[in-house]
C-alpha cells in the first residue's frame, strides 16, 4: 500500500464510563467510583486511582484498597448515549466527525487547522467549546492517523507530521489494546511498539495471523484502513423502510439486529469487510439524522448491532440536564432507518479450520439462530456460558443468542480434578472455595424445590452451626409427594458467602444423596429448610 496516514484529530474523554454513569444515572463521578465488567474494573475516578484502585482489579481487591469504593456496572449503551451531545458540540465547529467509541471521536485535521488558525489552535478551541457546552472535561491529540493520535490525546499531544513513527516507537505493546498478543510479545521478548514494528511484515503476519497484521501496521504508525480500502459499490447499503414509525428503543433494537445482519450478508457475498459504518435515519417529519461509527478491527454482524442499537438509544432517548438540550430527542418517530458501509476492505487472511472446516455450518446456524430471534425476541434463544462460581447454578449463565459470551464470575470452573476444599484445579482456574466436587448434575433447577428430610427413625434431620448432623440420613420427602428411601450420601460441603457484608451474608451446607429408586440428588440447607437444587444422571 502507498500514501501515509492523514492527519487525525481525536477528542478523547478521560474516564468516560464514569463520567456517563454520572450523566445518566445520577453516581457522582468526584468520588471514588469504579466502573466493572466481568468482576473486573475496566474505569475508575480519579479519587479511585488515588486510593489504588486500578483497571484490571478484581472487584474484592478494588473494594479492600478503597473501602468506601462505589461499584457501578458497564454498559456501553449508556455510554453511548451519553456521548452523543459531546459529537454534537464537536460537529458544531467541524463536520465529518467519526465515533472511535463512547467516549473518543475523531476528524480529519486538516480543515479544523486551517479554518481555526492551526492545529494546536483548533485543538484549544474544541476544548474550550465542548466544555463551554457540555460541562465535559476532554483532551485533545493530532497525529499521522486515528491510532497514533488517540495515544497522543491520552498525553494532550500534537504529534509533528511525519514524527508519528518515533512518537509510537518507545510505546509498550500494550498500547496496541490487544491484550494476548501484548502478552503474547512480551515472553518472546518485544516490549515496545518500535520492536514490533522492526519485524518484517510477512513474519508477522504468518505468526499472528490478519489481526497482528493490522496491529504491526498500527505499531509502525501506518493506520491500516486505506490497506485496500475503496468506495463501496453503491448496492452495499441496506435500508428498512417503516410504515408505522419507531419511537421506542427496544423497537429499534429488533430492526437494528435485522438490517445488521442483512448488511454482514451483502457485504460477505462481496469478499470485504466493514471498518467503519454510517448510520443515517429520516423521521416522519423528515429529520434527518447521521452518524458515523469506525472500528480497529471489523465489524462483525453483532458488532453492527450493536452500534446501531446505540445511536438509536442515544438519538431516541433525547438530551438529559448534565450536557445540555443538544441534540433534542426527535419530533417523531423513525420511518427509514440505512446503514452505509463507509470504509469497506477486503476480507483477507482469513484462512480455513486445520481439518478443513470452512465455518458455513456455524454460519447457517447463526443465520437461523437470528431469524429466531426477530421473531419471537432477543431473549427467546439463549446459549449457556460458563464461568466461576461455587455451585452449579453460579457457574452457568444464559445469555441471548449474539450477545458476548462473558461469565458471570471470573475464571471457568476448575476441572474434574479439581481439591474440593481449595475449589482449585489442574487447569489453572480461580480458587472457589467451598465449590461442589464433580462429577456435574445434569439438571439445575431454576428454582429449588423445598424438601425435608428424616432420620431411621422418623426424627427431622438438622445441621449444627458446626456443620455436625444430628444423624443419618435415612428419607426424603419432596414437597407434597410420597417418602423415598436415601441409600447413600455424603456431605456436608459448607459455603459462607459475603460473611462481611451482613446484608448480603448467604450461609448453606450441602450434601449429595443417592435414592432407592437409582436417583441422585443435590440437596442444600440453609436457615434450616432443605432444598433440592439439582438432579445428577
Amino acid at each position: 500500500m502507498t500514501g501515509s496516514p492523514a492527519r487525525t484529530l481525536l477528542l478523547w474523554c478521560p474516564d468516560w464510563p464514569v463520567l456517563a454513569a454520572e450523566i445518566v444515572d445520577g453516581v457522582p463521578a468526584t468520588g471514588p467510583v469504579a466502573v466493572l465488567h466481568a468482576n473486573r474494573v475496566v474505569a475508575c475516578s480519579e479519587r479511585a486511582r488515588a486510593d489504588g484502585v486500578r483497571r484490571g482489579l478484581r472487584k474484592r481487591e478494588a473494594q479492600g484498597r478503597c473501602p468506601q469504593l462505589t461499584v457501578v456496572e458497564y454498559d456501553p449503551g449508556r455510554d453511548a448515549r451519553a456521548f452523543e451531545p459531546v459529537v454534537a458540540a464537536v460537529e458544531e465547529l467541524v463536520a465529518g466527525v467519526e465515533v472511535v467509541r463512547p467516549g473518543a471521536c475523531a476528524v480529519a485535521a486538516r480543515g479544523p487547522s486551517r479554518y481555526l488558525g492551526g492545529e494546536e489552535a483548533a485543538a484549544e478551541r474544541i476544548i474550550e467549546h465542548v466544555a463551554q457546552s457540555c460541562l465535559v472535561e476532554s483532551q485533545v491529540g493530532i497525529a499521522d492517523g486515528v491510532f497514533a493520535a488517540g495515544l497522543a490525546a491520552r498525553e494532550g499531544r500534537v504529534v509533528a507530521p511525519g514524527g508519528t513513527p518515533e512518537f509510537l516507537a518507545g510505546l509498550p505493546v500494550e498500547a496496541l489494546g490487544r491484550s494476548a498478543l501484548a502478552d503474547l510479545l512480551r515472553r518472546l521478548g518485544v516490549r515496545t511498539l518500535g520492536d514490533f514494528a522492526a519485524l518484517p511484515a510477512g513474519d508477522v503476519l504468518a505468526r499472528f495471523g490478519f489481526d497482528g497484521a493490522l496491529a504491526h501496521r498500527l505499531a509502525a504508525g501506518r493506520d491500516h484502513r486505506p490497506l485496500a480500502v475503496r468506495q463501496p459499490p453503491a448496492d452495499l447499503t441496506v435500508t428498512a423502510e417503516h410504515d408505522e414509525p419507531i419511537d421506542r428503543v427496544d423497537a429499534a433494537a429488533f430492526v437494528a439486529r435485522a438490517l445488521a445482519e442483512q448488511l454482514h450478508e451483502r457485504l460477505a457475498g462481496h469478499g470485504l469487510a466493514c471498518t467503519r459504518l454510517g448510520i443515517e435515519a429520516v423521521t416522519e417529519h423528515g429529520q434527518e439524522l447521521h452518524r458515523v461509527w469506525r472500528h480497529d478491527g471489523l465489524l462483525t454482524a453483532g458488532a453492527i448491532a450493536d452500534r446501531v442499537r446505540w445511536q438509536l438509544d442515544g438519538w431516541l432517548s433525547g438530551s438529559n440536564g448534565r450536557t445540555g438540550a443538544r441534540p433534542a430527542r426527535p419530533t417523531s418517530g423513525i420511518i427509514r432507518l440505512r446503514l452505509i458501509p463507509d470504509g469497506v476492505i477486503a476480507q483477507a487472511g482469513l484462512q480455513a479450520g486445520l481439518w478443513g472446516e470452512t465455518g458455513e455450518e456455524r454460519e447457517r446456524a447463526h443465520r437461523a439462530l437470528s431469524r429466531v430471534q426477530g421473531i419471537l425476541g432477543p431473549e427467546a434463544v439463549v446459549t449457556a456460558v460458563l464461568g466461576g462460581g461455587r455451585s452449579p447454578a453460579d457457574q452457568v449463565r444464559l445469555v441471548p443468542w449474539g450477545d458476548e459470551r462473558l461469565p458471570a464470575r471470573p475464571g471457568p470452573p476448575a476441572d474434574a480434578g479439581a481439591d474440593p476444599a481449595t475449589g482449585r484445579g489442574g487447569g489453572g482456574a480461580p480458587p472457589w472455595p467451598g465449590r461442589l466436587p464433580a462429577p456435574a448434575p445434569a439438571v439445575v433447577l431454576p428454582s429449588p424445590l423445598p424438601a425435608t428430610v428424616h432420620d431411621a427413625v422418623g426424627e427431622p434431620v438438622v445441621i449444627s452451626a458446626r456443620l455436625a448432623v444430628s444423624a443419618p440420613p435415612a428419607r426424603l420427602v419432596v414437597g407434597t409427594g410420597q417418602p423415598a428411601e436415601i441409600v447413600g450420601w455424603v456431605g456436608p460441603w459448607p459455603v459462607d458467602e459475603r460473611w462481611w457484608a451482613p446484608a448480603e451474608a448467604r450461609r448453606r451446607a450441602r450434601f449429595q444423596v443417592g435414592l432407592a429408586d437409582g436417583t441422585a440428588l443435590l440437596l442444600a440447607v440453609e436457615a434450616g429448610q432443605w432444598l433440592v437444587e439439582a438432579i445428577y444422571d
